[in-house]
């Protein structure tokens, strides 16, 4: 099975499991709600690690991204599916994370359950080039000046707004 035909969880927006879909199917299908986990990586001075995603990713190609994204497998708690992602697109092994908030996210395209969570981390980083094409922190003001100029994917754009509200509360 292709990395587009895994079968994952269709979930309820309380995330209850109520069946299951192929991965294709869930990202063309707005009224099927799937889970995904995201960290938001900052270092000490507070600028977010963002991901430029790869031009072969069939969402959101080139566009600077969340930290960390990915879906949740099936049978795979949230706070599993955040450690195991941050490991397979950063090589990120050592940072706790924290959990911060929970949001549905839809668009044309798809509809994901997000929990999202933090982690604070300065170490090296060796980033999955067939998924990320580049890295880099950014500081929150350059980041509010790029937003709606198409440089942010559309999923982003909203979980920057949410962090925004979430980040007086981090550890």
């Amino acid at each position: 099975m292709t990395h587009l035909e895994e079968d994952l969880e269709v979930v309820d927006i309380s995330g209850r499991v109520i069946g299951k879909a192929r991965r294709s199917e869930l990202h063309r299908n707005p009224s099927l709600i799937h889970r995904v986990v995201h960290v938001i990586v900052s270092d000490k001075q507070g600028n977010l690690l963002l991901q430029k995603r790869s031009m072969n990713k069939d969402v959101a190609p080139g566009r600077w991204d969340t930290s960390v994204g990915g879906h949740v497998q099936t049978g795979e708690d949230v706070h599993t599916a955040a450690l195991r992602e941050m490991r397979e697109e950063l090589g990120i092994e050592e940072c706790e994370v924290s959990y911060l908030y929970h949001y549905l996210f839809i668009d044309h395209q798809e509809a994901e359950l997000v929990s999202t969570f933090f982690c604070m981390y300065e170490g090296e980083i060796i980033f999955n080039d067939e998924e990320i094409d580049e890295i880099t922190y950014w500081d929150t003001a350059s980041i509010k000046k790029q937003i709606g100029k198409d440089v942010f994917s559309n999923h982003f754009e909203r979980e920057f707004s949410q962090y925004l509200q979430y980040r007086g509360t981090l550890p």
